[in-house]
């Protein structure tokens, strides 16, 4: 385990990608106004504690399973598609009884620590060190925490037009981001 700034600058970089924070945020204002609260550190550290844990066992747990990361990745593709349409939309798809919060599900698993994030992991495993990765992972979990935090500042910034507007673009952009996940894994499996 050697610490490499090229490994550990690219690593963070895809992770911020992948896990697309920035362009969550309408998602988590709308989660925000639907529940009432969402618990930033709470989403934060399991988001945390999922990736690594995926990190070092999620090939093997998938295989006990009998779940290929094609497959898991096509099920992911399909979790954030819906996403995406509600974002598009203006439809609620996700729907709980009684929802308290919104900090483990839909937050920390699949927004943050989703399928795609998870699929990336793996991938990048292959390329990076194990050391350079929990580091990349740490400092966007950290990103994450700022961005959760600070989501009602933005979206008074923002406004309801802002917002809206976010909301659309993102969610094309989440929606084709789910299309290529989609098609790249599916080809795998047929």
């Amino acid at each position: 385990m050697e610490f490499n700034f090229t490994e550990f600058l690219s690593a963070t970089m895809v992770l911020f990608a992948v896990i697309d924070i920035l362009g969550s945020i309408p998602i988590i204002v709308s989660l925000r106004e639907r529940v009432g609260h969402v618990q930033s550190e709470k989403a934060t550290i399991v988001a945390t504690i999922i990736m690594v844990s995926f990190l070092f066992v999620g090939k093997a747990i998938l295989n006990v399973l009998g779940v290929d990361v094609n497959s898991f990745a096509v099920a992911g593709a399909i979790v954030i598609f819906f996403l995406a349409l509600e974002m598009i939309l203006g439809v609620r798809i996700y729907k709980e009884e009684t929802p308290e919060t919104a900090s483990i599900v839909p937050i920390a698993f699949p927004l943050i620590a989703g399928a795609g994030t998870l699929t990336t992991l793996i991938s990048i495993k292959a390329e990076y060190g194990t050391l350079n990765i929990l580091l990349a992972i740490l400092v966007n979990m950290i990103l994450v925490y700022a961005v959760l935090k600070s989501s009602n500042r933005i979206s008074r910034i923002l406004g309801a037009s802002g917002l809206g507007i976010l909301r659309k673009v993102f969610g094309i952009i989440l929606m084709a981001i789910a299309v290529k996940l989609f098609t790249t894994n599916i080809s795998n499996l047929l």
